[in-house]
Order: C-alpha cells, then sequence, then structure tokens
C-alpha cells in the first residue's frame, strides 16, 4: 500500500451510516437507533482527537498483510490489538501519508492490548479517562473501519462488564475489523477503551477493552522486539467459551436460544456474584423468552434494585409490561428511558405505537 494515498485522517473523517439488521428479542434490545440524544464528539474536538488516531499495517509471518488502527497514548507509543500484531514479523504505522517502523511492542495478550514503541512518529498523545463509564453515556469511535479512510461511529454506552478487576465496555458505536486497535472517547475528548471485538448474529454488540488494563502496560510493560506471539495465548474473548468471562458465556446461549441454560447458568452466576445486575437480567430474558411473564418480570426487577439506571433492563422491563397488556405502565417506564435521554427508549417507544396501533404493526411487516 502507497503511503502516499493515505492523505491527512484528519481530513477524512466521516459519520458511519447506521445499519439496521434484523435479530431475535435479545439482540433487539441493543440495536443501533437513532443518533444520541447527548453530543458525541464533533468539529474541532473530533479533528483533534483524529491526529492521534493511526493506521498499522502488519507484515504477517505467513504472508500478506492485515490492517488495524491504533492510538496515539504517549510519546512515540501507539496502543493496538494485540490480535491485530500476533502474527506480525514487521508493524508499520501511517499516519498523514507517512511511514514509521515500530520497534518493539509490550503485550498483554490476554487483554488483547499491545504498545508499540515507534521512534519519531512525533503525534500527540490523547488523554486517558479519569473517570469510570456510566450507562447511557454518549461515547465515540474511532477508527479506520475497513481499513479505509478514518470514520468516526457515535453511540452510548450500553453495560459495563465487570472482568478481571475492570469493566469490559459494551457500547453502541458501529465498526468493523479494520478499526480494531482504534478508540473510544468520550465527549471530553479523553480515550474510555480500545475497541476491540463484536459479537456475531443478528444485531452485532460491540465491546472496547478498558483504559485501566492500559495503564499499568505503559507503566511497567517490558517491551520486546516485534515478533509473532501465538506462544503468548490468546484474548479472553478468543478462548474456548468455557474459559470466557460470564457474559460471554451467557450471549452464546443466548445466542443459540437455549434459554432453559441459560437461566440455570445465570441462576448460578447470581449466586456466586449478589452485587451484579447482569445475571438477573438474563434471567428475566430467559423467562420472558419462555414466556413465563410474570418471573421475568421478577428477575428484572431484581436487577434493577441493584442498578437503576441500567437502560436494557429498563427496556427489557418495559417490553415484559407490554406484553402482559400493562400499558401505564410500559409508559411510565417509557418516561424513565427519555429523562435518561437513553437511545433505548426509540425502542419502547415503537413497540408502544405498534401495541396500541395494530394496524401499524400490520403495515410494518407488510413492509
Amino acid at each position: 500500500m502507497n503511503a502516499a494515498t493515505e492523505g491527512d485522517p484528519t481530513h477524512r473523517l466521516h459519520a458511519l451510516a447506521r445499519r439496521p439488521r434484523a435479530g431475535s428479542a435479545w439482540l433487539g434490545v441493543l440495536a443501533l437507533l437513532a443518533a444520541p440524544a447527548a453530543q458525541a464528539l464533533e468539529g474541532a474536538d473530533l479533528v483533534q482527537v483524529g491526529q492521534s488516531i493511526v493506521k498499522v499495517e502488519v507484515l504477517r509471518t505467513q504472508g500478506g498483510y492485515s490492517l488495524g488502527s491504533g492510538v496515539v497514548v504517549d510519546d512515540d507509543r501507539v496502543v493496538t490489538n494485540c490480535h491485530v500484531t500476533r502474527d506480525a514479523t514487521q508493524v508499520t504505522v501511517l499516519r498523514g501519508g507517512l511511514r514509521y517502523t515500530a520497534q518493539a511492542q509490550a503485550a498483554d495478550t490476554l487483554h488483547d492490548l499491545c504498545v508499540l514503541a515507534v521512534p519519531r512518529l512525533g503525534a500527540p498523545a490523547v488523554a486517558l479517562a479519569d473517570q469510570p463509564l456510566q450507562p447511557g453515556q454518549t461515547v465515540s469511535a474511532i477508527g479506520f473501519t475497513g481499513g479505509q479512510g478514518l470514520q468516526h461511529s457515535p453511540g452510548q454506552v450500553v453495560a459495563l462488564h465487570r472482568y478481571d478487576g475492570a469493566q469490559v465496555i459494551q457500547s453502541t458505536n458501529w465498526f468493523t475489523s479494520g478499526a480494531s486497535g482504534g478508540g473510544l472517547f468520550t465527549d471530553t475528548r479523553q480515550l474510555a477503551g480500545v475497541l476491540t471485538f463484536r459479537l456475531r448474529g443478528g444485531n452485532a454488540h460491540y465491546f472496547s477493552a478498558p483504559v485501566a488494563w492500559l495503564r499499568p502496560l505503559l507503566a511497567e510493560g517490558a517491551l520486546q522486539p516485534i515478533a509473532p506471539l501465538r506462544e503468548a495465548g490468546v484474548a479472553f474473548w478468543e478462548q474456548p467459551v468455557t474459559a470466557q468471562p460470564r457474559f460471554l458465556q451467557a450471549a452464546v446461549f443466548a445466542r443459540e436460544h437455549r434459554w432453559q441454560e441459560l437461566d440455570s447458568y445465570a441462576s448460578t452466576w447470581a449466586r456466586e456474584d449478589q452485587g451484579d445486575a447482569q445475571p438477573w437480567l438474563m434471567r428475566g430474558l430467559a423467562q420472558q423468552e419462555q414466556g413465563r411473564l410474570p418471573t421475568a418480570q421478577r428477575y428484572i426487577e431484581r436487577a434493577l434494585s441493584i442498578e437503576p439506571a441500567s437502560r436494557i433492563a429498563l427496556l427489557r422491563l418495559g417490553l415484559v409490561h407490554l406484553a402482559q397488556g400493562h400499558i401505564d405502565k410500559a409508559k411510565a417506564v417509557l418516561l424513565k428511558l427519555q429523562s435518561l435521554r437513553s437511545d433505548l427508549a426509540g425502542e419502547l417507544d415503537r413497540a408502544l405505537d405498534r401495541a396500541l396501533d395494530p394496524a401499524t404493526e400490520r403495515s410494518a411487516e407488510r413492509r
């Protein structure tokens, strides 16, 4: 690839088109909806952050190239995903039409974070977020989606999944493989996470590694020459299902519609981690999909007692109320979602419209 064709990435930012997809009920609650109510990065802020995003080009041991993204996080230091660089015999960073060779990297393969040492890069470093994210918070994903121009996807935090001393970020920001290693930013231009993986099937879900895992790598990570990382192991999300974090194991049961197994698994999870709302929400989903609506309502309400502002739990509760014919209760949940400025309010609003006007439902089915 000729670096001269890359151009200055700060002049190539453009919004990603939101792509509607069909999916099962559990995926539908996290569908990409309308533009976020809160303000995502735009204008000068977006251009400023874009100056710190680079393309990562990897010459692989098996031949050919792979592409990813990276974020400048310190002087001549770029974070990306280890799954981008793990087969590398050479790593090149592209910025502003110029190519820079990475000399070494510090790797945390379990968390899928690698920090590249790139001499003479000279790009401005971003600030790392110093406050924890909150569900519903507006965030911006920036990376070389599809390996092409630098692109920006606004969205919101859907959930924060506790794992290994930090919180894996789940958000509605659409991205593809070329954006792996790109940045998830707050509206104050701080790096909150590194774009890492997505779940396939229906409406894909998008996950970022938290900067809490990046900090020790910057402070203590031992730089090693660029070489394949295969012997270092695979990332947490690539491991056999039984070795993955609980939230990913539960997602497998849900994706495969194994509702009884999901309920059993989440029941054990809830007993072992009583401070986590997620297993109760998954139990509610399993009960709803099996038609046990009062039990589903009770489990979702339990999730909300642990995490009162959970947008996913509120949406699920509203849909369960609606399925039981409790229109006024569903409307009350909708008002709560709207007061939280959640993207997910639109999903419940449309469901209410269909319930109140069956002709609308029939028209939507015909379309």
